[in-house]
């Protein structure tokens, strides 16, 4: 097999183009991309927050950038469905490893996400976080709005995450309610789908519930969101945990009733008019997991999120 390579994520010589991996051996990098921290030249970054001290229920997200990064092996670099395309032929895509996180100093844990984020976007890449529990948006989150200015939050959930926060709180429920408190979101652009339990306050953000998500087709879902978002620049971010547990038990708070991944994946491929200036996959955690079905579901969201980047790329390049 003299045109096979193994262990792309350390032996590639280019950031652009297909891996040759066996499926099953190599590096496990997501999707086989290079593992560096050298930011030149780079269109897109994936990177991993392993935190999962702000869970209110079961913990163990921590080890979600490690199962996502392991079930991304599946794709097989042929051209990725749905887009026909190879994702990485026109788009160098690096793997930026994890953020080096103080397990006893959870204080600091803010800053140090926001920080290595804004160093990754001050190069003008685009990031796609891999969590970590759901609090890791927040100071990402922080970073592009410094960049971007306030965004439109289109986010994926069983939960609204708005529970009461004085500030200072490291909590995966209530960074939703401080960022629209802190001005980070424009909530009247912002929507969150899926959503299947009640909280105190909705701060003016758009809801599509559980029961509607089940009602809808696919296109009526991406077109509610398209229209209500415009042309405004959105953070996307998908907790898991919007998917029923029948396709995603791994997660930390899992609530019954909710979409199949097929349905939520074909949402997700219709959203190509939204200028998404980052987004993330968060909540998975491969402790409670079956046959890595929650992990395959997680890497294929964040493939999706890729897709749509390149494809966004590709319409502004000509």
């Amino acid at each position: 097999m003299p045109e096979k390579t193994i262990d792309h994520a350390v032996t590639a010589r280019s950031l652009y183009g297909a891996a040759t991996d066996p499926t099953h051996a190599g590096v496990l990098s997501f999707m086989r991309r290079k593992y560096t921290k050298d930011l030149d030249g780079v269109d897109a970054v994936v990177w991993g927050i392993p935190f999962d001290a702000a869970t209110s229920n079961r913990p163990g997200a921590r080890f979600g950038p490690q199962a996502i990064r392991r079930a991304s092996a599946i794709f097989d670099n042929d051209p990725q469905y749905p887009f026909q395309r190879d994702l990485f032929a026109d788009m160098a895509t690096i793997d930026y490893g994890d953020c080096l996180l103080d397990y006893g100093n959870h204080a600091e844990t803010p800053a140090t996400i926001e920080r290595e984020a804004a160093k990754v976007l001050r190069s003008g890449a685009y990031l796609l976080t891999l969590g970590g529990d759901h609090f890791v948006t927040y100071p990402v989150l922080k970073a592009h709005v410094a960049l971007h200015g306030p965004l439109a939050l289109v986010h994926f959930d069983a939960h609204q995450d708005t529970w009461p926060d004085a500030g200072g709180r490291i909590d995966h429920g209530s960074f939703v309610g401080r960022a629209a408190r802190e001005g980070l979101i424009d909530a009247e652009r912002s929507i969150q789908i899926g959503v299947r339990t009640h909280a105190p306050e909705d701060c003016g953000i758009r809801i599509v519930y559980g029961h509607e998500v089940e009602e809808m087709r696919t296109g009526e879902i991406a077109e509610t969101i398209v229209r209500h978002v415009g042309s405004h620049p959105a953070y996307l971010t998908f907790d898991i945990d919007c998917l029923d547990p029948a396709f995603a038990p791994g997660t930390g708070t899992p609530v019954a009733g909710g979409p199949s991944s097929a349905k939520i994946l074909s949402v997700l491929s219709k959203l190509g008019a939204l200028h998404v200036a980052g987004s993330d996959v968060v909540e998975v955690a491969p402790a409670y997991d079956h046959a890595d079905m929650t992990a395959i579901a997680g890497s294929t969201i964040a493939m999706y999120m890729l897709g749509l980047r390149a494809e966004w790329l590709a319409e502004r390049r000509g």
